[in-house]
């Protein structure tokens, strides 16, 4: 495991902010690289003094957001079927989409958000908004918003783990689980705040 994680570090190291720019932006476009195996190692190279922690996110989010925004074109412009026709042969089948639509259709715009810390959902969640025709500064917003925030913590964690890289494995299941709870406290709230404004309608 340490082997692997130098290895990471040296990979993220190489390829410098335009890099991360470039992976970032292919992770929204139906190439699904793990923005864990990215930003960690990214947060090592800020607490060793080899990366600018604003420049790194600044060219996360930016990567994230056009990624999401191509995505996103491409369901508003195209549709369902273009898109279940081509990403099949990346994993991305019509159950997917189905559960996709769903989430999206339940919860609204927050969902973006919410979605963009959900593991196994937020390199699609530009599919739904695309094909509902959501509006695309708001969509860029909360992607930033979502992914900014995910991006944020997994550069923390990498910058307490500091020398010691093998620590990755141990903590990131609880770091899983914590975006599952920020998530379902996000919702909660949402639900809360549109129960409160219907009552008042």
């Amino acid at each position: 495991m340490e082997a692997i994680s130098e290895w990471l570090v040296n990979c993220i190291e190489g390829v410098g902010y335009i890099g991360i720019f470039v992976a970032m932006f292919l992770g929204n476009v139906l190439v699904p690289i793990p923005v864990e195996l990215i930003m960690i190692p990214a947060g090592y190279l800020v607490q060793q003094g080899n990366m600018n922690l604003f420049v790194l996110l600044s060219f996360a989010i930016a990567g994230d957001v056009c990624g999401s925004l191509f995505s996103y074109y491409i369901a508003f412009h195209f549709g369902r079927f273009v898109i279940l026709k081509y990403a099949k042969y990346l994993f991305f089948n019509q159950e997917r989409m189905e559960k996709l639509e769903h989430f999206f259709a339940s919860h609204g715009e927050i969902s973006i958000i919410t979605g963009r810390l959900t593991p196994g959902l937020r390199h699609f969640m530009a599919f739904p908004a695309g094909l509902s025709h959501m509006n695309a500064k708001r969509f860029a917003v909360y992607t930033g918003v979502g992914g900014g925030i995910w991006m944020g913590v997994l550069i923390f964690v990498g910058h307490i783990i500091g020398g010691n890289k093998a620590l990755i494995r141990h903590y990131l299941p609880y770091l899983s689980g914590a975006a599952f709870m920020l998530v379902f406290l996000m919702i909660l709230f949402y639900i809360m705040h549109h129960n409160k404004k219907k009552k008042l309608s």
